[in-house]
């Protein structure tokens, strides 16, 4: 098992040989670079630390000004270096080689400073992809549960309401996991399945048949299944 990080372009329609439209998700993925690869005598598994895109370094000199925004710390820099690059990812994500309960499959092997490119993938490879879905807030059991809610007419003023939520007398308490309002989103999400329909190595693209969890931009990891 392969994969590498990039970033959900957003979605599009290709045609294949039959003149069928395919919904597909464009995800632009630039070389990773490998940053560490652990031991799996220590863990118990083969992975390698994938790296995606480049941070603000703090200023060198005193009177340079100080860059807004996320500046890399110098335990990020040191980790960098070791990998040999002199600016440390903006994104890192650890990606599993081998697969959990086939010891017969064969595992790649990468080194500390080699590049993962989109050809890793091929048209027809079946893979899956995490991202973080979008974040939508504070909403209640209607929304964030698909709760039918109360009647519209007659007198009710218990329209989207979630009513009672446990009785008083036993057990006295609100059951752990009722479903109530609360912060709906930003979880991570992986959607599995989805098959590989098309490769632009020229532009690091990846295009996913099916729609894939995330707002346009955001940082998702596609790893090979099989």
């Amino acid at each position: 098992m392969i994969g590498i990080v990039g970033r959900k372009i957003g979605m599009t329609q290709i045609f294949n040989e039959q003149g069928q439209q395919i919904p597909c998700t464009v995800i632009e993925a630039e070389p990773n670079p490998v940053v560490a690869v652990s031991d799996k005598a220590k863990v118990g598994y083969t992975s390698v630390q994938l790296g995606l895109g480049a941070s603000r370094m703090r200023r060198e000199k005193k009177g340079e000004g100080r860059p807004k925004g996320h500046r890399a710390s110098l335990a990020a820099v040191g980790h960098a270096k070791k990998a040999g690059l002199d600016t440390p990812p903006r994104v890192l994500r650890s990606v599993r080689l081998d697969e959990p309960g086939n010891a017969k499959a064969q595992v790649p092997t990468y080194n500390v400073g080699d590049l993962v490119k989109v050809d890793v993938f091929a048209v027809g490879d079946t893979v899956k992809v995490t991202g973080t879905s979008k974040g939508r807030g504070f909403q209640g059991i209607v929304k964030r549960h698909k709760a039918g809610g109360g009647p519209n007419t007659h007198g009710n003023t218990k329209h989207r309401r979630p009513g009672s939520i446990g009785p008083g007398t036993d057990p006295s308490r609100v059951i752990k996991g009722k479903r109530m309002p609360g912060h709906y989103g930003d979880e991570r999400h992986t959607q599995i399945s989805l098959r590989v329909e098309k490769i632009d190595t020229d532009r690091n693209l990846i295009y996913v048949r099916g729609s894939v969890a995330g707002k346009a931009g955001g940082v998702v990891v596609v790893r090979k299944l099989g």
